[in-house]
Formats: C-alpha cells, sequence, structure tokens
C-alpha cells in the first residue's frame, strides 16, 4: 500500500558548523559550500521543468546536500545519470510503502551510552559526527535522532568508561553522519582516548568523504590517522565507477600509504547500479584505486526510500551473473541487514 506521507515529517536537517575562515583547511570550506537548493542543484545540471516538484517535495523531508567535487562528475542534461540519482530528491520519497520506516535497522534499541550502538559482539559504533557531505536519498539514517546522539567531551568520558569496562569490545567503528565531517582536532582526541584503552585493536572509519569530497585526505587527517598504534580500517562507500575519478584514486593511495586498509561498501540501487555491468565495473574501478570491495548491501528500508529498492531474487541473480566475470577477490558480498542479528546476514 502506498499513501502520501506529511511535508512536516520531523528530521535531521542542517547540522552544519557556521562558514569556516578563510584560513581554513579546503575541505572544510568545500564542506561549507555545498548545494543546499534543490532549484539550483536543477539549474546547474541543466534539468528541466519538470525535475522541480520532486525535487522540492522530497528536499522538504530530506535536504538536499551536493559538494561541488561531487557534482563535478555527474552528466548535465541527464535526468537517468547514476549519480544524480543518489543526490536528486524525487516525489517518490513523500510515497508511505507498507515495511519502510524511519528506524528499520532499529538501532534505537542498541544504543546504551549517547552517541554509541553496540549491536555485533566485539565490536560499537560511535557516532563521531552527525554531518555529512553529502545527503544520499537512500540513507538509512535520513530519520536518525542526531541531536540526542551528539555527544561533548565530557558527554564521551560515560562512552569512554563503557569501553573500558567491556573487554571483549577490540575494534571501534567511527560512523555518522560522517565522520570525516568532524574535524581533525575533535577526531584525534578521539582517538588519542581510544588509543589508552588496551583491549582495544582495530579502529574502523566508515566514511564517503574521500568519495564526494577527496581533498579531506590532507597531511592533518593523515598525521593522526597514520600514528595510530590502532590497525586502521576505513570502508568507502561507492556505488557507481563514474564516484571514482583520479581526485578520489589519490586520495585513496595517500590512506595506503598511511598504512590504511581500505575496503568498499556499496547498496544496490535501482536505477544507478542494478546492473552487472555498473557492478563489474565497479569492483575493476575500486580495485584500480587500491581499494577492495567488501558488501553490497540490499536496500534497508527506510522510509522515503523505496523506489530504489531491488527485490532479493533480482539482486541474487546480479550476483550470480556477475560471478561469472569477476575473479573472487573483486567479488562484494550480498547481505542485509537484519535487526536483532548477530552479524550481516548473506543472501
Amino acid at each position: 500500500m502506498i499513501t502520501r506521507s506529511p511535508a512536516n515529517v520531523q528530521i535531521a536537517s542542517d547540522l552544519s558548523s557556521p562558514s569556516p575562515s578563510p584560513s581554513a583547511p579546503a575541505w572544510q570550506r568545500q564542506l561549507a559550500e555545498v548545494v543546499r537548493d534543490p532549484v539550483e542543484l536543477c539549474r546547474r545540471l541543466g534539468l528541466g521543468e519538470s525535475a522541480l516538484p520532486g525535487a522540492r517535495d522530497g528536499h522538504a523531508l530530506f535536504e538536499v546536500r551536493v559538494p561541488e567535487a561531487y557534482l563535478s562528475r555527474i552528466r548535465p542534461g541527464d535526468p537517468n545519470d547514476p549519480l544524480l540519482r543518489q543526490v536528486l530528491p524525487l516525489v517518490a520519497e513523500t510515497d508511505a510503502v507498507d515495511g519502510f520506516v524511519a528506524d528499520p535497522l532499529e538501532e534505537a534499541d542498541h544504543t546504551p551510552r549517547r552517541g554509541l550502538i553496540h549491536k555485533y559482539a566485539g565490536r560499537v559504533l560511535l557516532i563521531a559526527s552527525p554531518a555529512c557531505a553529502i545527503n544520499c536519498r537512500y540513507c538509512f539514517r535520513r530519520h536518525f535522532p542526531y541531536q540526542e546522539n551528539s555527544p561533548s567531551r565530557a558527554q564521551w568520558q560515560a562512552t569512554l568508561d563503557y569501553l573500558r569496562e567491556d573487554t571483549s569490545i577490540q575494534e571501534v567503528i567511527l560512523s555518522g553522519g560522517d565522520p570525516l565531517a568532524a574535524s581533525d582536532r575533535q577526531l584525534a582526541w578521539l582517538v588519542a582516548r581510544l588509543e589508552e584503552i588496551p583491549h582495544l585493536k582495530r579502529l574502523r572509519i566508515h566514511t564517503r568523504l574521500p568519495v564526494v569530497i577527496p581533498a579531506r585526505i590532507d597531511e592533518t587527517l593523515l598525521e593522526w590517522l597514520g600514528s595510530s598504534r590502532l590497525q586502521k580500517v576505513v570502508v568507502l562507500h561507492a556505488n557507481h565507477a563514474q564516484e571514482i575519478d583520479e581526485e578520489v584514486a589519490t586520495a585513496c593511495a595517500r590512506l595506503k600509504a598511511a598504512g590504511v586498509t581500505l575496503l568498499n561498501q556499496s547498496v544496490l540501487l535501482r536505477g544507478v547500479n542494478d546492473r552487472v555491468s555498473a557492478l563489474a565495473d565497479l569492483s575493476e574501478r575500486l580495485f584500480e584505486a587500491g581499494v577492495l570491495p567488501y558488501y553490497l548491501h540490499v536496500l534497508d528500508p527506510v522510509s522515503g526510500a523505496a523506489h530504489f529498492d531491488v527485490p532479493d531474487e533480482e539482486a541474487r541473480h546480479l550476483v550470480e551473473t556477475l560471478r561469472d566475470q569477476l575473479p573472487g577477490f573483486l567479488m562484494p558480498r550480498l547481505v542485509r541487514e537484519v535487526p536483532g542479528a548477530g552479524s550481516k546476514t548473506p543472501l
């Protein structure tokens, strides 16, 4: 059943900081200058008037955010461009579809401390930043209560105490929003505190920033990340080969030189990468950039994103066909995240 949802749904909206000074790092200036107006986005890309009603309606529920570096990779005048489809609101986002909900992963039930999500054995997830550089229209956290999960430095102490007390935790995952939207000063402080906890072994960072604003991987970030005693894993999020240009490849090379293991997780999205050729090109381009495919997620059923859904049977067929074309090390694992399960569930 499909009905229209109200336009005044409460969501996390503009969580960015005030405009940085001219002396701020280039990535912070780019973060402050993202395109936030759906009309401007359509104008910049030469899209016709027919795109505007849906863009405005979708924007009212979940605001547009598109960095210039990402915008430059979108083909002007092509409403079916796979990058555009990830960032342009459609009127379908206002449809309320049975089974598509605000908290599809039931994360609210696994938040024992402010900004901490503990769902799986041996690892926890920290909401290191409420902000994102880009608002992906299929985001499973588009309704997440960031205002309730953005600890101050003092409030982080309770989370750090939780980590110290549970010696079974070996890995900390920085997430968000996007953790790399936080300042290097803030991240360096947090990672230094994590390093003081002896049973922690690994630091994992889930981020889209090296893809959408590759200038984020600068010397300041590489200094604190590269010097950490923790084993370092950065999980990127790219869904289409077109997202990985030479600037992104350079950012990946800098991370690898700092001792970081690079993986990628993507989401199977209708109209973006739901073809074998698109998935094969993505895996090949990732490997050229020094990144191993990790997960291919089926869509988390978040309200506002049902139009991206690819049925399980079709997803399995795509992956089986893909397996005939790629070596095993370039094959992402097709998975679903099931609330309450102890790990990702293979399909």
